[in-house]
């Protein structure tokens, strides 16, 4: 800028003392600049650059000094160097590797309007004085997590055609090129120590974050879960847990997760070697449930159209774990779900109530598209399974842990609401889809947070997994006596759907407080932590969920249930 003088060292050895830069600046306060490039490292050598940029100030004056950092790494390999792939902004920037001059003009020539529009985006939020100051920080601040989580937005190849999109079987996904070519391809890792792409039983949670700040992400993800859908490995794998072996992706069941950095995410997918998903029972309810809160935040019907036939196909494969034909799904007797060791037999709170809000969910998408048959199919399950599940696991105050009658099966789980708070989240919850009854749902409510919330840790800490009816935590799996964050935040936004607004509140405020004052974990939100001494897994995909409470409050206030879009990508000129 004029009245601007930059000056540069092109390089420097950074493990030295920097004496060839602090000297050169002691002499008149300015670099030597010297001409041409710097010479290209030995391997294993370190360099480093020096920018100095100087100006007068007149007396009781100011001036602003600005200076742009930019990364241009166009390229990504994964660990099996099997394909090359471009990021999503080369598509404005070229994928030659010589754009960070271009990075860092644009940034400095357009950061004031980014500032703008966050604040413009971030003001109604922070400026509501009805919202406690640390709900403020949780909400933006947890968004760390899209960026930092191993995060990957990748270019699909110009020369790519639908079929090598839609893999072996043929997905029939009408607008997966279109959609994939606009918008790219999105993934990243469920935590930084657990290395899985899309892991969807837990993105299922962390969901909300991207389909109400940048939808198409969300609509592109779901189209690479639905092409695995329908597409098989059947290389044989061993499982850790069972010790079993089985093929690594059955047709027609959504995967566990879309692969391993280190080999060739969505070519190879199901990374997960602890148990064979394909017997688990919330996979395939959780992509029925996504499908339909995403059409209902973003009337994309095209989307809904395409991925109804998936719907039907996993929805039929989850048919089977109905082995009595009372129109509820049973778990297996292992942990099969995403509390993968927390043992379930029979029916479950969880599963039970993922299922029939996926039931629910079908009938709707049924009506939306006119298939009458699908329609009343669905409805007759819906009913038998309402009764099935309430005569099974309703005990009077809330819903049981499972139906085995186990000495654990009347634990209070706190993520027993799981299926009304998607219902809620897609205005599902009352009238003719009122699945669950209301009186039910505060009841469970107001006992998890009286037992698992007020009763652990003297209400400081949030809500406990399990909780046993005496108010001693559930010690019977290392899972259960965790507290999860993502299912606090989720907890908390199923008490505001239901009018319990201050205590759901008070029970995401002890996850908040736990994590970013008192363990000093700020930007690195875990998966769990206990009582005393022990957390898990560092910085997790989960604790988005906390945009669901975000969106709880909009319904609650009669905001249109439309997402809070960010702008759009800037076209490079």
């Amino acid at each position: 800028q004029a009245g601007t003088g930059v000056t540069h060292l092109t390089a420097f050895n950074p493990t030295g003392l920097g004496r060839e830069v602090w000297q050169d600046l002691l002499q008149d306060g300015r670099l030597d600049s010297p001409t041409g490039k710097s010479s290209p490292t030995e391997k294993g050598e370190v360099t480093a650059a020096a920018v100095c940029a100087s100006c007068k100030v007149p007396a009781h004056g100011h001036k602003t000094l600005e200076l742009a950092l930019a990364w241009d790494m166009p390229c990504v390999h994964f660990g099996s160097k099997e394909k090359l792939h471009l990021r999503r902004y080369t598509r404005f920037f070229g994928s030659e590797g010589d754009a960070a001059p271009a990075l860092s003009h644009y940034a400095l020539t357009h950061y004031k309007e980014w500032e703008r529009k966050i604040e413009a985006w971030q003001n109604p939020i922070l400026e509501n004085s009805q919202l406690p100051s640390w709900y403020k920080s949780a909400l933006f601040n947890e968004l760390y997590f899209m960026t930092d989580g191993g995060t990957i937005w990748m270019e699909v190849p110009p020369d790519c055609c639908a079929e090598d999109l839609q893999g072996p079987a043929g997905a029939g996904l009408s607008h997966l090129l279109p959609v994939l070519r606009e918008y790219g391809r999105f993934a990243y890792l469920e935590g930084q120590e657990y290395r899985m792409y899309n892991t969807y039983d837990v993105h299922f949670y962390a969901s909300f974050a991207l389909v109400m700040l940048w939808p198409k992400l969300q609509i592109s993800l779901q189209y690479d879960i639905a092409v695995t859908v329908v597409n098989e490995d059947v290389q044989p794998r061993q499982y850790l847990m069972c010790g079993q072996t089985a093929q690594v992706k059955m047709k027609n069941v959504v995967p566990h997760d879309i692969g391993d950095p280190a080999d060739e995410p969505w070519q190879r997918v199901n990374a997960y070697l602890m148990h064979d998903t394909a017997d688990w029972k919330d996979l395939n309810l959780k992509f029925v449930l996504q499908v339909y809160r995403d059409y209902f935040l973003t009337h994309d019907s095209l989307y809904l159209q395409d991925m109804w036939p998936v719907c039907q196909a996993v929805m039929e494969s989850e048919l089977k774990f109905d082995t009595d034909n009372d129109g509820l799904i049973e778990n297996g007797g292992f942990a099969d779900q995403t509390y993968d060791a927390w043992v379930v037999h029979g029916a479950s709170a969880y599963c039970g109530g993922l299922w029939l809000a996926a039931v629910c969910t079908m009938c709707k998408m049924a009506e939306v598209l006119g298939d009458t048959e699908i329609r009343q199919k669905y409805l007759d399950i819906l009913k038998k399974g309402k009764e099935a599940f309430e005569r099974m696991l309703w005990n009077g105050k809330y819903y049981n842990y499972d139906s085995s009658g186990s000495d654990t099966s009347r634990s209070i789980m706190s993520d027993q609401c799981a299926g009304q708070w998607f219902l809620g989240a897609c205005g599902l919850d009352q009238g003719e889809f009122e699945v669950f009854p209301k009186t039910h749902v505060l009841s469970a409510l107001k006992t998890i947070f009286e037992k698992n919330v007020l009763s652990f840790a003297g209400g400081t800490m949030g809500a406990v997994n399990g909780m046993r009816p005496d108010g001693v935590p559930d010690t019977s799996s290392v899972q259960s006596n965790e507290v999860w964050i993502g299912v606090v935040y989720a907890l908390a936004a199923t008490m505001i759907q239901e009018g319990l607004v201050e205590e759901g509140f008070r029970t995401a405020e002890g996850c908040y407080r736990t994590v970013w004052e008192r363990l000093g974990m700020a930007f690195q939100t875990p998966e769990a932590y206990r009582e005393k001494k022990v957390y898990r897994s560092l910085a997790y995909m989960r604790p988005l969920s906390i945009w669901s409470m975000q969106l709880a409050l909009e319904r609650r206030a009669g905001q249109a249930p439309a997402p809070t879009q960010l702008p759009q990508n800037p076209t490079h000129p």
